[in-house]
């Protein structure tokens, strides 16, 4: 059974930054696509970033130019380092890695942007 493990959500100023890590229980390398997704309390859960296995990356518009998705095959670990926050980026986080079909989630990690 695949697991993903997120960290390094927390508190964040205004234009601040945080980097949060999802580490795989296996070769990230398996994984058709990897990606950071977010949802709010009520909300469906939307595209933050994706890069699938040949390193190409995808972002979402509201992201662009403040988030990079990046890895390394060796410590099993995608990160997704997020600048210039705002309040309007407070979200619960999730990695998600897919398999063809097969999707995998981790557990989130709170981001909060202090208004």
């Amino acid at each position: 059974q695949v697991q993903l493990v997120e960290s390094g959500g927390g508190l964040v100023q205004p234009g601040g930054s945080l980097r949060l890590s999802c580490v795989a229980s296996e070769n990230i390398f398996n994984f058709n696509i990897m990606g950071w997704y977010r949802q709010a309390p009520g909300k469906q859960r939307e595209l933050v970033a994706t890069i699938n296995v040949g390193g190409i990356t995808n972002y979402a518009d509201s992201v662009k130019g403040r988030f990079m998705i990046y890895r390394d095959g060796a410590e099993k670990t995608v990160w997704l380092q997020m600048n210039s926050l705002s309040p309007e980026d407070t979200d619960v986080y999730y990695c998600k890695a897919q398999i063809v079909r097969r999707k995998y989630w981790g557990q989130g990690t709170q981001v909060t942007g202090s208004p």
